[in-house]
């Protein structure tokens, strides 16, 4: 029996660049009443992903960039941060190749320049962003980098295949078509899940994990039951056991119907 839900929250249980679907808002928080733990995992920055758990009426533990904090309502129970060296090193790669980067340092996020791609990122996901040369950052909590091309995304798939072998020491991913992300290697989305089965003693088989990007590759290999989205990557659909039908039809909750028959819907 499904004990945790572990899911993606964009292009999953919410439609890009728009909004949750009132049945989907209704099924989490039926999944919630039946005693099912669900478990927000995702890339976006500790603070909103947070808001949006306050939305749905969640009062689990939410997972953000991409498994590099466990927040469980204002405690950490799980940190993983990027070294002042890695991310320089990030940032001198950046400027060679002539992409943006943004970064961010305890839940704040920087850019360099009040640009094109900080805007629409910021807009899209409902951010606030601070311009400040990254050179006058103190650096002592990284959470990640995220490099972003609106304008190419062919470069970013050259990338999430060159970049392990000049970083291996990183965690790099593709989070969506448009950014790929540098973080710990312990940031991940499997990392983090992992973390909480072993925190509240689950099985395998008692974790569903769902989600539609590169990025939650290791978020369904953290799960006994693996579920894409149908408007998942060919790559995620490779690695799930079911796939479901996509975001704008509400996928997540076909998913809960075969799998969580304990919820009545």
């Amino acid at each position: 029996m499904i004990k945790l839900i572990a899911t993606d929250i964009d292009g999953t249980i919410l439609i890009p660049e728009g909004d949750f679907s009132e049945s989907v808002k209704d099924c989490i928080k039926k999944v919630s009443e039946c005693g099912i733990k669900v478990v927000l995992v995702t890339g976006r920055m500790n603070a909103a992903a947070c808001l949006i758990a306050e939305d749905l009426g969640l009062t689990t533990p939410v997972i953000s960039y991409q498994g590099g904090l466990v927040n469980d309502r204002g405690k950490y129970l799980y940190e993983r941060y990027l070294t002042e060296e890695q991310a320089e090193k990030i940032i001198e790669w950046g400027k060679s190749e002539n992409i943006h980067l943004n970064l961010y340092n305890d839940d704040i996020l920087y850019s360099e320049n009040d640009c094109y791609e900080v805007q629409r990122y910021s807009r899209n996901l409902h951010t606030r962003y601070v311009v400040k040369p990254f050179d006058e950052i103190k650096k002592d909590k990284i959470n990640k980098l995220l490099a972003i091309d609106y304008d190419n995304p062919d470069r970013i798939n050259k990338y999430e295949k060159e970049l392990p072998n000049l970083f291996p020491e990183l965690y790099i991913v593709k989070s969506t078509p448009y950014f790929l992300e540098f973080s710990n290697p312990e940031a991940s989305k499997y990392c983090a899940v992992k973390f909480l089965q072993k925190y509240w003693g689950l099985k395998d088989d008692e974790i569903l994990t769902i989600g539609d990007q590169n990025n939650d590759i290791s978020l369904l290999k953290a799960g006994g039951i693996k579920i894409a989205m149908g408007n998942a990557t060919e790559e995620l659909k490779e690695c799930a056991d079911y796939i479901t039908d996509t975001v704008y039809n509400d996928g997540f909750i076909a998913a809960v119907e075969e799998f969580c028959p304990q919820v009545k819907l």
